[in-house]
């Protein structure tokens, strides 16, 4: 009875976000990203960390950057992370209560996804969601001009860019 509920409601007033994120959260995060290009010599990126809500969206919360957790994630100019620095990962979350509920990492020119991406998943776990800025995150890319994609294991991935803020939804929450 309640899918049945949730497909009409879905019907009636539109598919939800699944991630949320406040504007200023955002927008903060996505300037450190290009600031990490350092003038756009090299890719960077972050782990988007937040919890789920009750109607199944996910609330990111905050940007944790790769550099911060490896610091040798960009130093060959793309984006490598080692399973060695996980473990920093999983304490920062523990210690906040948060989980990863996406990544981000930037391209030179568009936000396709590279043949590196599609192998290399950066949480390959069934779900989870990556997304892609362009141009070095400058211009302070938004849903709608970036690249959403879910992963759903065994390299296969679901492109969900065209749906922009349907998908992740900015918002002044303070």
């Amino acid at each position: 009875m309640r899918s049945f509920l949730n497909t009409l409601l879905g019907w009636l007033i539109g598919s939800r976000p699944r991630l949320l994120c406040d504007t200023a959260v955002w927008r903060v995060g996505v300037g450190e990203l290009a600031r990490r290009t350092l003038g756009g010599r090299r890719e960077s990126g972050a782990y988007l960390l937040g919890v789920e809500l009750p109607n199944g969206a996910k609330r990111i919360q905050e940007f944790v950057f790769y550099d911060d957790i490896d610091p040798l994630a960009l130093a060959t100019g793309e984006v490598t992370i080692r399973q060695v620095a996980l473990p920093r990962l999983w304490e920062h979350c523990r210690s906040r209560g948060y989980g990863v509920v996406a990544d981000v990492h930037v391209h030179p020119a568009g936000y396709g996804q590279s043949p590196s991406d599609r192998a290399n998943p950066v949480m390959p776990r069934a779900g989870h969601i990556a997304m892609i800025l362009p141009n070095f995150a400058r211009g302070a890319p938004a849903p709608g001009n970036i690249g959403i994609y879910e992963y759903h294991g065994d390299g296969a991935w679901t492109d969900h860019s065209a749906a922009g803020s349907k998908f992740v939804k900015l918002e002044k929450t303070s």
